[in-house]
């Protein structure tokens, strides 16, 4: 994947706090004048869009490249609402998992969706879904392994077959080949493929924008419909909007991307990166106290337990962080960074990388003495207490009676 540096933020009121037409629109002057290496000229080449039967009435179908600067680690355009045809069946069946009291309650379902045949019937029908509706079936298949505890299993390992069922498993893996994502079952899918704006906004905006702005609904509940949000539900529309907000920190990351450390405009976007991280941290802060007060079930605390064991909460906006400032890479090992990774789409974990390798002379601060090492260091810390802050709401969504978060966090 290949990273382009051509697009500069969109002019308007940062929700973040950070002024575009002053210091944002400046930023994106210095991206234009920076050194680009020789690997971010060019864009990468876009998805296609579905074709007008399967895409969702009212949604313009185009074309774009994934430029993470324009709307971070979300998809291009709003996820599937409603599935249509067969596909409804699997629609059905993940609402009925999410809501189910226990894992042997999902299982039953998926069982019961075997002998009817339902399963071989949407396998045979995958290579006909546009990818955006691939997307919006792995996003159930993904509920629907983690309602049945399957969370872990490699579909098309033999093992798995042991532990779950066959169909399904063939379902899932048919899913992966579709979208070429073998690792989907995890938060990414979960969240950032799993909402919608509560009224449709009466104009089209960009992505992030949009699920900045208007209030946000899950598309699969895992609430029964008529009773409020659960915690869960809560949790991963606090994870899409988190990366919703982020979209400032991607183009930072662009802007530091090939930076001298004494470049004169390193010490300004990384002091940009501590607002914005602050920010961030803050927003979760507000967000506590309402996932703390909603209804949780022991089930849904069995899937984010599931979901914690394999690495798989980490949001992408956090790594996209941690590219850049090097934190994993210390604290956690090279292993553990790849791991947290594994998933994310493979242009997500592309771009990752890039950053990886961009940003490592900015990353020579933390060996430094002075101002802009004090800088640097200060952005660290920054993220270390945003990632224990969504680590605390994530503990907040898993345990009964946990009393909201403080600023002290």
């Amino acid at each position: 994947m290949t990273i382009t540096t051509t697009t500069g933020p969109p002019t308007g009121a940062d929700p973040m706090g950070v002024t575009v037409n002053g210091a944002a629109t400046s930023e994106a002057a210095e991206t234009a004048a920076s050194p680009i290496p020789a690997a971010r000229q060019a864009a990468p080449p876009g998805r296609a869009a579905g074709s007008g039967s399967e895409a969702t009435a009212g949604e313009p179908v185009t074309a774009a490249s994934h430029d993470p600067r324009t709307h971070g680690f979300l998809p291009e355009r709003p996820p599937v609402r409603s599935m249509i045809g067969t596909w409804t069946r699997l629609d059905a069946m993940a609402r009925a998992a999410a809501t189910a009291p226990d894992r042997e309650t999902a299982v039953a379902l998926v069982e019961r969706a075997r002998r009817a045949g339902e399963l071989a019937a949407l396998r045979q029908r995958v290579s006909r879904l546009s990818l955006r509706n691939a997307e919006a079936a792995a996003m159930r298949i993904a509920v629907i392994a983690v309602s049945c505890g399957w969370c872990g299993l490699d579909p098309q390992a033999p093992a798995a077959r042991e532990v779950a069922d066959e169909a399904f498993l063939d379902l899932w893996a048919a899913i992966a080949h579709r979208i070429d994502h073998d690792q989907f079952v995890a938060l990414p899918t979960l969240a950032l493929h799993n909402w919608a704006p509560e009224r449709k906004p009466r104009r089209h905006i960009p992505i992030d924008q949009l699920a900045r702005t208007e209030t946000l609904v899950p598309i699969v509940r895992w609430a029964p419909e008529g009773q409020p949000l659960s915690r869960l539900d809560r949790l991963m529309l606090a994870a899409t909007r988190l990366e919703a907000h982020g979209i400032w920190l991607f183009r930072l990351a662009e802007t530091l991307a090939g930076r001298s450390p004494d470049d004169s405009s390193t010490p300004t976007a990384l002091r940009r990166l501590v607002r914005v991280q602050h920010a961030l941290r803050a927003q979760l802060l507000a967000e506590a106290a309402e996932l703390a007060a909603a209804p949780a079930t022991p089930q849904q605390r069995a899937v984010l337990g599931a979901l914690a064991e394999q690495g798989a909460l980490e949001p992408p906006v956090l790594q996209a962080a941690d590219a850049v400032l090097g934190i994993g890479g210390r604290r956690l090992g090279e292993g553990r960074r790849q791991l947290l990774r594994r998933h994310l789409p493979a242009q997500q974990r592309a771009w990752l990388s890039a950053m990886d390798r961009h940003c490592a002379p900015v990353r020579t601060l933390a060996h430094r003495g002075g101002p802009d090492a004090a800088v640097y260091r200060e952005a660290q810390e920054s993220l270390i207490a945003l990632r224990r802050t969504y680590a605390a709401l994530v503990q907040a969504a898993a345990r009964p009676g946990t009393a909201p978060l403080t600023v002290a966090a």
